[in-house]
């Protein structure tokens, strides 16, 4: 019955969802791109397979899914790979990994109305679905186990604050998750959780962004970042969000180490580069876009207080040109980003107390001394001017976060394990 009156809200809402994606146009262009296959319509995408399906709602879960999708065409030589996503920006990210590989198809994942759930698995008929980390929709899941498609929760994360909202669905969340043939849990707690749930078919693989390796070409580019800097020290504060950008700057403005370093400001979402770019000029900043620079110009150094980095796909390289990082989304309460892109690339790294997406990630850092926890901005700047005023101790956590990522890669090898019984 729930189901029901879910799906009937879906159909009411359906035109206000078509609308917001004309609203969200305005900044994103994207948003109007592709709107018929978020209705089931696949027409102009080949079908031919057979397909293994992965799907990645944005930026973050599709770089997560890389490790995982690299295996799989690898080890299913025979398969195809269908990625799907519900952002442009998710889709802009596949596209710059999987652009020029036959064998992988992206588009868009139909809105959660049976009948549009149907006609995906109908053009596709995937062999099998993987859905990276949280993303649970009650008809999706629902339709393909009626379709007698095996369907996984792979990097699975439930946070103790997620937990509490879904058991308040008592059966109907235990009956959602036992859709899945499993649920492949990234940390101890979170299989503990599920299982509180009622769901029957959990098992720890462990988180794969622990096993993103970083690119070389971003590695290399970050080496010619950090040279245009000329000499001086540079602290990122990557992945921002809404609400951050001020406090971060004012608490900036105050910096109380011996020497101010350069700033690298990389919000969360492309759509906000030009407000950032803006709020930073208004705080009295001078500010260089990564856009204009020319890095490969070693006599143009960098003199800017704060570079604003409003590119795509380019992380690793934002990492490796910063003596020290900041992960957003943790100095206010929307449970922080992925810190261990950075500790890969031996950057340090910095969080707030709101950490609970990457929770245990994040407690295991700060164990290994590669992470320090600060209450506000002000201690942020603290912490590192700290950091950066002494060789001796950045050096030490250098050489920890590196360790710290070194030490729970595994987890595409247990994935794999855990999906070959159903794939072959």
């Amino acid at each position: 019955m729930l189901r029901i009156i879910y799906t009937l809200l879906w159909l009411v809402i359906l035109p206000l969802a078509l609308l917001r994606l004309a609203w969200r146009s305005r900044k994103e262009p994207g948003y109007v791109q592709h709107v018929g296959e978020r209705l089931g319509r696949y027409d102009d995408v080949p079908a031919d397979g057979p397909w293994l399906w992965v799907h990645a709602v944005s930026v973050g879960e599709t770089r997560a899914a890389q490790p995982l999708i690299d295996a799989l065409l690898a080890s299913y030589p025979d398969h195809r790979l269908l990625l799907t996503h519900m952002t442009p920006t998710g889709r802009q990210t596949g596209a710059q990994l999987y652009g020029d590989n036959p064998r992988v198809q992206q588009c868009y994942l139909p809105y959660d109305v049976p009948y549009m759930v149907r006609s995906f698995l109908a053009h596709f008929r995937p062999e099998a679905g993987m859905i990276m980390e949280t993303e649970v929709w009650p008809n999706l899941v629902h339709v393909t186990r009626r379709a007698g498609v095996p369907l996984f929760l792979v990097n699975a994360r439930l946070s103790p604050r997620s937990f509490r909202r879904t058991a308040r669905f008592g059966g109907a969340a235990a009956a959602l998750y036992n859709d899945f043939t499993m649920v492949l849990a990234q940390t101890a707690g979170d299989a503990e959780r599920y299982r509180a749930l009622g769901v029957r078919a959990v098992q720890i693989t462990g988180n794969l962004k622990f096993d993103m390796q970083p690119p070389e070409a971003g590695l290399a580019r970050g080496a010619q970042l950090r040279r245009a800097f000329g000499g001086r020290q540079v602290l990122a504060a990557a992945s921002t969000r809404e609400g951050e950008e001020p406090l971060i700057l004012e608490a900036f403005s105050r910096w109380p180490g011996a020497r101010r370093p350069a700033l690298l400001l990389v919000p969360r979402h492309p759509q906000r580069f030009d407000e950032v770019a803006a709020m930073a000029t208004r705080a009295g900043f001078t500010v260089q876009r990564r856009s204009t620079l020319d890095i490969d110009k070693p006599d143009a150094p960098i003199t800017a207080d704060i570079v604003l980095g409003d590119s795509m796909g380019e992380m690793a390289m934002y990492y490796a040109a910063s003596d020290m990082s900041y992960i957003g989304g943790s100095l206010i309460p929307l449970g922080g980003q992925n810190l261990i892109e950075a500790c890969a690339v031996g950057t340090p790294v910095l969080m707030g107390l709101h950490t609970f997406n990457f929770a245990q990630a994040t407690e295991d850092a700060i164990a290994a001394g590669a992470c320090l926890r600060v209450a506000n901005a002000d201690e942020l700047m603290a912490a590192a001017a700290g950091v950066l005023d002494d060789p001796a101790r950045l050096a030490e956590m250098r050489s920890n976060a590196l360790t710290f990522a070194g030490l729970h890669r595994g987890a595409t090898a247990r994935t794999l394990g855990a999906l070959a019984p159903v794939l072959r």
